[in-house]
């Protein structure tokens, strides 16, 4: 079989539009199961054709049926799952979450949700829990959709139109970022474990190869990079983080847009991305000024508005201007071989704490095993800094590690809902349920 695949040089994959698995954006295809499913076809020299099903039920017939050579969708393993397709080694641990509306009286147990509606996905996971709990409680009842994704199911209980779903947990995380009303309820079930599904075949080098590749990476890390890119950062903010956030979007950003887009095109940096890093520094207010003395929308010192020229910290469109110039002077100093969206999230980071701070935390990492190259293992370090035998240990000394990881991951989550929003009044429809979260803009 593999030798087929490698000598057509094609492999088949069912996935399915989400947030949590495949979904394209104006960047191009993205997705924790993209980016999978791609180091995967790398390694065998291949390209990749994605199929997805018009109903999240149809996936597993069809890989049963032959039609692609596996199944790359967010797939929980359950009992029932594995008599008709074969598991590889699991990559990510999720629980099923029954989801309400805040504002709304929360379900305590399941027996809460009689006489409520209850809509969930057909075919998936969560229906053979319900039908599990189904003959404990005879009078549960659910409406099963064929026609919607996990992501409209949430969005319908966030405008109150059912009154609950269930979702994994992971989903729930990146939809609360922008429906920040929903909550989880309670933990339907005990951790479940995500895996690609293979057809029982008599010929497995295909599948043994995938389950030599997932392991790989589960031991050389480069899987918990991947998944912090997605989700190392979504539970950062707050409901009431997230509410403010809105307000001011509509209060405070509309006049400062024009600042945002011209230094947007004299940088080559998104605009998003600069109104992220300055709702982060002043949210967004021209005479915000710090107890250190740094001032303006960007927030800069003295000494980075003299060595950009910057007459006035507190006029918004030299500060902002002023901003993003020394976004790019930080990005200069990350070693070339760095690409994005690393290289995105360490230069935002020496924007920060400063490039020194930043260079020995990369110390740290190299000298820990980790990959002073990747932040997902650099943000493990950084607060090593605060600590007297790590930062005595390393050229710069004591630094605040812990605000550069919370400042990143907030501008990470401000990008989102700016990109989103925007994507949103472009459109004048409902929100996408196709999110991106992995800027290029370096």
């Amino acid at each position: 079989m593999v030798e087929k695949i490698k000598d057509e040089g094609l492999l088949l994959v069912i996935t399915r539009n989400s947030p949590t698995t495949y979904y394209k954006d104006k960047e191009g295809q993205k997705g924790l199961e993209y980016e999978l499913v791609e180091m995967f076809a790398e390694e065998l020299g291949v390209e990749v054709k994605y199929i997805i099903p018009d109903s999240f039920d149809e996936i597993l017939p069809m890989i049963i049926q032959g039609e692609a050579h596996f199944a790359a969708a967010g797939l929980a393993i359950t009992e029932k799952r594995e008599l008709l397709v074969k598991f590889t080694p699991t990559y990510q641990q999720i629980t099923q979450q029954l989801i309400y509306r805040a504002g709304t009286k929360r379900p305590k147990k399941i027996t809460d949700t009689f006489g409520k509606t209850l809509e969930i996905l057909a075919g998936s996971s969560h229906s053979e829990e319900l039908l599990k709990l189904k003959k404990q409680y005879p009078e549960l009842e659910w409406v099963e959709q064929k026609e919607l994704e996990s992501q409209e199911l949430l969005y319908l209980v966030k405008e109150q139109v059912i009154d609950y779903t269930i979702a994994d947990s992971n989903e729930l995380a990146l939809s609360r970022r922008y429906y920040p009303e929903l909550k989880s309820a309670f933990d339907l079930s005990k951790p479940n474990s995500l895996a690609w599904a293979f057809p029982h075949a008599e010929d497995t080098s295909l599948y043994d190869a995938a389950k030599g590749f997932i392991n790989k990476i589960k031991e050389n890390g480069k899987l918990d990079q991947i998944i912090e890119r997605y989700y190392g950062y979504v539970e950062r903010l707050g409901f009431v983080d997230t509410r403010t956030f809105e307000r001011h979007m509509l209060q405070r950003l509309p006049t400062l847009i024009p600042f945002f887009k011209k230094a947007a095109d004299e940088t080559g940096l998104e605009w998003e991305l600069l109104a992220a890093i300055g709702y982060q520094e002043s949210h967004w207010n021209a005479e915000a000024v710090s107890p250190t003395g740094v001032k303006g929308i960007m927030m800069l010192t003295k000494a980075t508005a003299k060595q950009l020229k910057v007459e006035d910290r507190t006029d918004p469109e030299q500060s902002i201007m002023g901003g993003a110039r020394y976004v790019r002077v930080v990005e200069k100093k990350i070693p070339k071989r760095i690409q994005n969206p690393d290289r995105l999230w360490l230069s935002l980071a020496g924007y920060n704490v400063g490039f020194g701070h930043l260079e020995d935390a990369r110390i740290l990492t190299q000298r820990s095993g980790g990959d002073q190259d990747k932040w997902a293992d650099i943000k493990q370090h950084l607060p090593l800094l605060t600590q007297k035998k790590h930062y005595k240990t390393v050229k710069h000394g004591h630094a605040r590690g812990r605000e550069p990881v919370t400042y990143v991951d907030n501008i990470r989550s401000y990008y989102d809902l700016l990109t989103w929003n925007n994507n949103k009044l472009e459109t004048k429809k409902k929100p996408p349920t196709v999110i991106s979260t992995t800027p290029a803009v370096l």
